[in-house]
């Protein structure tokens, strides 16, 4: 079995002259939560099409779970789990009916529908409102049963788009909660398309960044995190005077300071160290009380990536 779940070689597709996905390539893990970030427009939902054989590729080949994705589509749809950003969920029955009907489409057996039913309601906490009709649910209810639903026929991978959309802080957090958890107790592969940076960089094991149908960077929340080269001091205490702040600015490794109430953000060149910044401070009267040093965020990364030239 291939070690890859997605794999796919200079997989392109046009419309009229806009190259929606230009020659991606592109290795997903198996048992990875994999993040594809991108703007607007950038090909997301495009790849994602791709890859479940509901588009036609103009170029390229890819396959999904070892199965070609240009000749064995159905194959692909039988054994993944699909959440797009419409629920598509019928309205006028219940949660348990919704998740009976779905199940026999996968040709589940009666008992094994009822107890994969109850079995996935129980882990999202939606067992005590099976019998609530779908249009009675708040909408991060209503998502969480459409995830029930993806995973209702053991699928070895699942396509989340843009699975937050739309949902209040609290609905967003839950959902993600129950993907990262559900994840790892199927042991199940998840492609996630999303913009949401910081969702994808709480969830995600890896993230690839596509701008324009491109793919441009791939790797670990933590390696994208420096790819600014950039990183923060914050820095803690009292007496930060006019003087210690510019004398901080007036150094070489020093790229940015802010103060920000009871502490300094200090942003700085890669490599530098935070000792001598310090040992300025206090020359200049400040009293330094506590010092954190971090990498950029994923969202400075991400910025960043999106103001290089193509």
């Amino acid at each position: 079995m291939t070690s890859y779940a997605i794999e796919t070689h200079e997989m392109t597709r046009r419309f009229g002259d806009l190259r929606a996905v230009d020659a991606l390539s592109l290795q997903v893990p198996v048992g990875n939560i994999f993040g594809f970030l991108g703007p607007n427009g950038a090909g997301k939902t495009t790849t994602l099409r791709l890859l479940l054989g509901l588009l036609e590729m103009d170029g390229g080949s890819a396959s999904v779970l070892g199965y070609d994705v240009a000749r064995q589509a159905g194959a692909i749809r039988e054994h993944t789990g699909v959440l797009l950003e419409q629920h598509g969920l019928y309205e006028r029955l219940t949660v348990y009916d919704n998740l009976d009907y779905f199940g026999q489409i996968y040709h589940l057996d009666k008992t094994s529908r009822a107890a994969r039913i109850r079995e996935l309601l129980e882990h999202l906490e939606l067992w005590e409102r099976r019998h609530s009709g779908i249009s009675e649910l708040s909408k991060g209810l209503r998502q969480k049963v459409a995830f029930a639903r993806t995973l209702l026929h053991h699928p070895r991978l699942v396509f989340l788009d843009e699975p937050s959309s739309g949902l209040d802080p609290v609905a967003a957090v839950a959902l993600r909660e129950d993907i990262q958890r559900m994840a790892r107790s199927e042991g199940v592969t998840a492609f996630l398309t999303t913009h949401n940076l910081a969702e994808a960089e709480k969830i995600c094991d890896v993230v690839g960044v596509i701008r324009k149908g491109r793919l441009i960077t791939v790797g670990t929340p933590a390696q994208l995190r420096t790819t600014t080269g950039k990183y923060t001091v914050e820095i803690y205490g009292r007496g930060f005077a006019a003087e210690a702040i510019a004398a901080l600015r007036s150094l070489a490794q020093v790229s940015a300071v802010e103060l920000q109430n009871d502490h300094l953000s200090v942003q700085l060149h890669e490599g530098a160290e935070t000792a001598p910044l310090v040992g300025l401070l206090v020359q200049n009267g400040a009293q330094v009380e506590e010092v954190r040093k971090g990498s950029s965020s994923l969202e400075e990364a991400f910025v960043a990536l999106m103001q290089e030239d193509t």
